[in-house]
């Protein structure tokens, strides 16, 4: 099980374990589950009004966006109804600092083989230049896409992900084997670890291989305003250790009411932007873990059911969570679902008994 120590003191706020036990992950104390909806939702929009050069300004007015994003629950103009892009993003020393992560809906990080981790990036709602470096598929990154029902996109395969993928007819993108048009390979990274995509290329890449475009995936489940903090102690940094010395952390930024991730120790940085990476919703799932054979390949649960933690705003929770109706869901001890803020998610999978370090 995920276990975290006892926690220094910190300003304005003293450790509690969290909900009913941390150490336990038992459950705790549940928030309010809200089915996200397309309720309007009012933004500041600037429009620039023109009546003449001369008297030409800029003004800001209320306007009411009717629909929201289903991967982010953030307000959207117009009705989504696109299939998501998934998109395997390598985390060798040689890929960092990656590019795109930052405009992902959702990030999954999980172990493959090396003793590292790789990334399992989900595009919805923002159309990302470049995205990567990419990388190969493994069977439960594969469970993950089908779940989600998006256009898998991937440089190569392990034979099961591969028979995974031709047995179901999933739609995906391979540079290896027939796909190379709709990636590229960059100048100053040395392969493997130079290969790039963008939206617009998966876009054509489906068009041109006549994959369904209206998208079948989940509904997620988002806070309304003023609804779903969490009911356990206030959280300002989190460590995951994963193997070998590697691990990624978390710390919050209250101005900004997000947390923002470091790996090793250093702020993750988007390669192009310079910016560091961050998220509105952090899940730290403990998951089933088994290598299969002698280059370390793992079978990985993505089904669950386990236990784990939510953090939200400079808070936690324990949690259980469950892959129900194409989506990883956390659950409070009640069985009510603790719902996402709208915004972006990380999904942190982590082996089971791994010892989260927080404050």
């Amino acid at each position: 099980m995920i276990t975290l120590p006892l926690i220094r003191k910190r300003t304005l706020s003293t450790w509690l374990i969290l909900g009913c036990s941390v150490l336990t992950l038992a459950g705790c104390s549940d928030a309010t589950s809200v089915i996200s909806t397309v309720t309007p939702e009012t933004v500041p929009v600037t429009t620039t009004v023109s009546p003449t050069p001369a008297t030409q300004h800029t003004t800001t007015v209320e306007t009411q966006l009717p629909y929201k994003f289903p991967l982010t629950g953030l307000p959207a103009d117009h009705e989504v109804k696109t299939r998501p892009y998934m998109v395997m993003v390598e985390n060798a020393p040689q890929a960092r600092p990656q590019t795109g992560l930052d405009q992902a809906d959702i990030v999954y990080e999980i172990l493959a083989e090396g003793e590292i981790t790789r990334f399992v990036s989900v595009f919805q709602s923002q159309a990302a230049e470049a995205i990567g470096p990419v990388r190969s598929i493994r069977p439960y990154f594969v469970e993950i896409g089908d779940a989600l029902d998006a256009i898998i996109v991937h440089a190569g395969w392990s034979q099961d992900a591969m028979d995974m993928m031709a047995g179901r007819n999933l739609a995906h993108l391979d540079e290896v084997y027939g796909d190379g048009a709709y990636y590229w390979r960059s100048t100053d990274r040395k392969p493997p670890h130079n290969l790039y995509t963008s939206v617009d290329k998966m876009k054509k890449g489906a068009e041109a291989r006549k994959f369904r475009t209206e998208w079948n995936g989940p509904l997620l489940t988002f806070a309304k305003a003023g609804q779903g903090k969490l009911t356990g102690a206030a959280v300002h940094y989190i460590q995951i250790p994963y193997l070998m010395g590697y691990f990624a952390s978390y710390d919050y930024d209250a101005a900004k009411g997000v947390y923002m991730r470091s790996m090793e120790g250093k702020p993750h940085l988007d390669k192009e932007t310079g910016k560091q990476l961050l998220t509105k919703n952090l899940l730290v799932l403990e998951s089933k873990h088994q290598i299969i054979d002698k280059e370390g390949r793992r079978i990985v649960d993505v089904f669950g059911p386990n236990k784990g933690v939510i953090f939200q705003e400079g808070f936690s929770q324990a949690i259980t969570w469950e892959r129900k109706n194409g989506m990883l869901r956390a659950y409070a001890s009640d069985g009510k679902e603790v719902p996402l803020l709208p915004g972006n998610t990380w999904v942190q999978i982590v082996p089971e008994g791994t010892k989260l370090k927080v404050e």
